[in-house]
This record gives structure tokens, sequence and C-alpha cells, in this order.
């Protein structure tokens, strides 16, 4: 009988270890997805204001490497001749046609 009452006892601990982990578990999702949400709120906080002052459109790249601001955007801005803009290019197409280089 002496022995039975050790297996209930490891079992017992087994149990309690299992309880635990899952516990353990279930802490760390937990937390994982308040850092995860955190993140998601920062990126679309830091793309808002980004984009409440400038303007994201596409454009094509004419002869010479000029590009053109379109009209609208250039009246919500109230950007003029000769006002100096920062441009980020981020390529989204490339003509078949054409090689680098």
């Amino acid at each position: 009988m002496s022995d039975n009452a050790g297996g209930d006892e490891s079992a017992g601990a087994f149990k309690k270890a299992i309880e635990k982990g899952a516990e353990a578990q279930r802490d760390f999702v937990k937390s994982y997805s308040a850092v995860q949400q955190d993140a998601i709120h920062n990126f679309f906080s830091t793309l808002q204001g980004l984009t409440y002052y400038n303007a994201m459109f596409k454009t094509t790249v004419q002869s010479g490497g000029r590009i053109s601001i379109p009209e609208a955007e250039r009246q919500a801005l109230n950007i003029g001749d000769g006002d100096l803009v920062q441009v980020i290019i981020i390529p989204i197409h490339r003509r078949k046609d054409t090689e680098p280089g």
C-alpha cells in the first residue's frame, strides 16, 4: 500500500507541475499579446504622424528622373514653386523593357 501512496504523491506533483506550466504559458500569451498590441498601436500612431502633414501618392518617373507632385497634394500642403520638400522613394513597379545599370 505504501507504494501506491508514493505513486499518488508523484502523480499529484506531476499534476501541479503541469498546472504551473499551463499557468506560465497563459501569462506569457497575455503579456505577449499586450506587447503586440502596443507595437501595433505605436506603428499606427507613427504612420498617422507621418501622414498628417504629408501626402502619399504614386507618380511615374519622367525623362531626366523628374517626378511631379499632383495639384491636389500641392494645394493641400500649400506647396509652391521653389519650396523645398523631402521625398522618400519606394519603387513599386519597374518597367520590364529597361535594365538597371
